[in-house]
């Protein structure tokens, strides 16, 4: 029997790579000398796409593919996918959500704890033989019964909240429209959120729309008793500002696990001890990224077979 091509224009598990290629005359664009050339003349050969949210694909390469019919992303993302230029080929795009809706709020959760408790910073205090040496440790903040700012309350959102429930904390949140049947209270302005809250976590899509949402204006509402994650991506954050805010003690941390140029760091960051950086790792547990998998591979064969898709992402 022969297997329809599919090509891949992303960052993929080696695990799904294989699975992929057992199931699919898989092809890995990435792996061409020269990807604009191949494109030219072997893209019609593809109605099968798949790719990762931190790749994406474009309209130039969607436009070499004239006979495209889906693709399945790895990951929630999208971003980086030109979904408009996909909804005027009539392109299908299925992505991979609330499957990693639990890591990613642990990740966000943990670095509350380690930012407004200073863990990290306090294992770096140890290593370097200051405790031993009689050196002080400053006094950290509770996490416990503060209060807690969470900007975009979708899926991932409302998932935050509840683990921030287990630590007794008032939770409000900002959204453009309020979302019904919650609990929690909805604030209309971004920057009376940042000034109520102890710690503001980010999670919101990325995009033009949300490019430095988290400017110098909200981080000096937010304030030098104030704490900033972020889990949604690098862009949403103005990071020179932040560097200046925390450089100058106009914020009192951050917890950051995106960045603007991954994975390529401002080396401003790494001299400063009130900011925890993590690798973009956020779903990164055996079990979420197996489950993505899962659903990446899910959203091929339903599509393929029957026209719908498991999990198909919003039309934009």
């Amino acid at each position: 029997m022969t297997k329809t091509p599919l090509l891949n224009n992303g960052r993929l598990p080696p695990a799904l790579m294989t699975r992929l290629a057992a199931d699919y005359a898989l092809h890995d664009l990435g792996a061409e000398a020269d990807p604009q050339a191949f494109l030219a003349a072997q893209g019609h050969r593809f109605e099968a796409l798949v790719t990762s949210a931190a790749r994406g694909v474009d309209a130039a390469v969607i436009d070499t593919l004239p006979n495209l019919r889906v693709i399945s992303s790895f990951g929630v993302g999208l971003d980086k996918i030109d979904r408009a230029a996909a909804a005027r080929r009539g392109v299908a795009v299925g992505y991979t959500p609330d499957v990693l809706n639990d890591c990613v709020a642990d990740t966000a959760f943990g670095l509350v704890v380690d930012t407004m408790r200073g863990f990290s910073a306090a294992d770096r205090y140890v290593r370097r033989g200051d405790w031993a040496a009689g050196q002080p440790w400053p006094l950290s903040r509770k996490v416990s019964g503060q209060r807690l700012g969470i900007v975009g309350f979708g899926r991932i959102g409302q998932t935050i909240a509840r683990r921030a429930g287990g630590f007794d904390m008032a939770v409000r949140y900002h959204t453009r429209r309020a979302v019904a049947d919650v609990a929690c209270a909805h604030e209309p302005s971004l920057l009376e959120l940042a000034r109520w809250c102890d710690c503001l976590v980010v999670i919101v899509a990325g995009g033009a729309g949300t490019r430095h949402l988290i400017d110098a204006s909200v981080l000096d509402a937010l304030g030098p008793e104030g704490f900033l994650v972020n889990v949604s991506r690098g862009s949403v954050i103005d990071e020179p500002a932040l560097v200046q805010a925390l450089r100058e003690g106009r914020i009192a941390g951050a917890g950051l696990d995106v960045f603007a140029d991954e994975p390529n760091v401002l080396a401003a960051l790494f001299e400063l001890d009130n900011v925890v950086l993590l690798p973009h790792i956020a779903s990164g547990t055996v079990e979420t990224r197996a489950a993505m998998a899962d659903l990446v591979a899910a959203n091929l064969a339903s599509f393929l077979s029957t026209g719908r898709l498991v999990a198909a992402a919003p039309v934009v």
